[in-house]
């Protein structure tokens, strides 16, 4: 695959980096031995600031270039999984049921690749500020960088990342203008009836007949109430109820997720579900109660952005690997903040053939690293040109 060749020539060091990261993984906030050997490797490379502490365990880096100019932002995510890697790795993670089983120790050492590149060479004016992100599984780590201020602090004027993608051609990039990545709630239901003894159920009012005919019709919001041309998945994931064979319980507690694209069918999806669970509770004389909670925003590319960075990976890895109309996923991600308060843009990076996200037989392709450095180097020079 066509990289530069300065990154080429440490990529067996780049591999190293990576399957430290992935003997050593960290959840959430709580990333600060993978900060710190960041930091380490960000001093060895000369960067001209090290800024730590962000959003707990977060680090910005900077590197000046060669002129003035804007500053560019390029951020990576650096936590791991609560899953037990069940592969016989000869790196396998050392940490019983945490494991990188979404690529984030490649993502971080694509991200160290470029540092060095960058601060090797220096080809660019203005400035970039690498922002190493902990908490993207579900903590919402790059929305808590974006309140503390890291777009203003720096002065970034546009952010970029990208995600390694199983399925998509090994060294691919694709992407697309608009939403590529859903927005992601979650929900609690509680379905209230009357308890009582099983073989006499005209005593009682049956809070699992109820809870069933609602996630029965909860399955019509998508086919009837959702327009054809837009998206939106609405699944449940638990159904808990009951202790005893006999015994009716008084309550069902239901949980699940709902993913979409757009605000406005976001609201319609939850007003639907109150309404149905509502109206159809109370049908059998039982009550429910809805907590909705919302999650990431929809990850939202901007149009000038997305077109510039394919132009990079035209350059780079060639047209025909190149894709600016990828069918966007339902799963969530919080770039979407910092997409939100910046013009910027969200790839993804062709893994190949592999097991996928978050899946315990996952591993990170170690040939993928340098062209996503490469990828990121690219766009900081083709940028901010001298």
């Amino acid at each position: 695959m066509p990289v530069i060749n300065r990154i080429a020539a440490y990529s067996d060091e780049m591999k190293e980096w990576r399957q430290h990261i992935h003997q050593n993984p960290e959840l959430g906030f709580d990333c600060h031995n993978t900060a710190a050997f960041v930091i380490e490797r960000l001093k060895e490379f000369g960067v001209d600031e090290i800024h730590d502490g962000i959003a707990t365990s977060g680090v910005v880096a900077i590197i000046n270039g060669q002129g003035p100019g804007d500053t560019i932002g390029l951020r990576t995510d650096m936590d791991a999984l609560p899953i037990q890697e069940v592969r016989d790795l000869p790196y396998k993670s050392k940490i019983e049921g945490k494991m990188h089983a979404c690529g984030h120790d490649g993502h971080t050492t694509m991200l160290l690749g470029a540092a060095k590149y960058l601060s090797e060479t220096r080809n660019f004016s203005g400035r970039v500020a690498l922002i190493f992100q902990p908490a993207e599984e579900g903590f919402g780590g790059g929305r808590v960088m974006c309140e503390e201020g890291i777009m203003t602090q720096f002065g970034i004027a546009q952010v970029f990342a990208i995600h390694n993608w199983p399925g998509l051609e090994t060294g691919a990039i694709a992407g697309r203008t608009g939403p590529i990545m859903a927005a992601a709630d979650r929900f609690t239901l509680t379905v209230t009836g009357k308890g009582g003894h099983a073989a006499m159920p005209q005593a009682s009012i049956d809070p699992i007949v109820v809870a069933t005919q609602i996630v029965q019709a909860y399955q019509t919001i998508v086919s009837r109430n959702t327009s054809p041309f837009d998206r939106a998945v609405v699944s449940i994931t638990q159904f808990h109820a009951g202790d005893a064979f006999n015994v009716i319980p008084d309550t069902v507690e239901i949980t699940g997720t709902v993913r979409t694209f757009k605000p406005e069918v976001q609201e319609m999806v939850e007003r639907r579900m109150s309404e149905i669970a509502t109206h159809m509770a109370a049908a059998h004389g039982a009550t429910a109660e809805l907590n909705y909670m919302g999650g990431y925003p929809a990850t939202v590319n901007h149009g000038a952005q997305l077109e510039f960075a394919a132009d990079v990976a035209r350059d780079l890895v060639g047209k025909d690997m190149v894709d600016t109309d990828v069918v966007p996923s339902m799963g969530g991600e919080d770039f979407a903040y910092m997409l939100q308060e910046r013009p910027g843009a969200y790839l993804f990076l062709g893994q190949g053939d592999s097991p996928g996200l978050h899946h315990s037989e996952y591993d990170f392709k170690d040939e993928i690293a340098p062209i996503g450095a490469s990828f990121f180097a690219k766009l900081v020079e083709t940028a901010q040109p001298l």
